[in-house]
């Protein structure tokens, strides 16, 4: 297959400075800098996220001009709650599940992904996303991750 990963993705932001800090407490590097668009590196030399700075960041919000989801492991998404709290970044709401029942796993038929939400300081979606199963057979309601890992046994 030729696509291996999301290599670029692009978001408006209100202060250049501010986002590049936001996002080097996520743990990714910068690749490039300037005063009105920069580049930090998600997986340096594969995927890169491209930050223009502007003052029209609060537009009308439509998740597929303003989301960007990072792949995580499986094994580290319930971890991940408490590694943004120790960084100062709270998980949001999604699709009517509160932050404490959170992560959720999102029936994509026929897959499963675990999937955990925040928001940056300018109110763009993030997510990080784990692949748990890419050949569920039957449908399935969405749920919590403990709800997931509790009917598999």
């Amino acid at each position: 297959m030729m696509i291996k990963g999301l290599y670029e993705a692009h978001l408006p932001v209100s202060d250049m400075e501010r986002w590049i800090h936001f996002y080097q407490k996520l743990g990714l590097q910068t690749a490039y800098v300037s005063e009105k668009v920069s580049f930090i590196w998600i997986e340096k030399g594969k995927s890169w996220l491209g930050l223009w700075e502007t003052e029209h960041v609060h537009l009308p919000y439509h998740p597929s001009l303003r989301h960007i989801a990072f792949h995580v492991e499986a094994e580290e998404i319930t971890a991940a709650k408490n590694w943004l709290k120790e960084r100062g970044i709270s998980v949001r709401e999604a699709f009517g599940f509160p932050p404490e029942r959170q992560p959720l796993v999102l029936p994509n038929h026929p897959q499963a992904h675990a999937c955990l939400y925040f928001q940056d300081p300018d109110g763009n979606s993030l997510e990080f996303i784990a692949p748990l199963r890419l050949d569920v057979e039957e449908d399935f309601e969405m749920m919590t991750l403990e709800e997931w890992y509790g009917r598999e046994e």
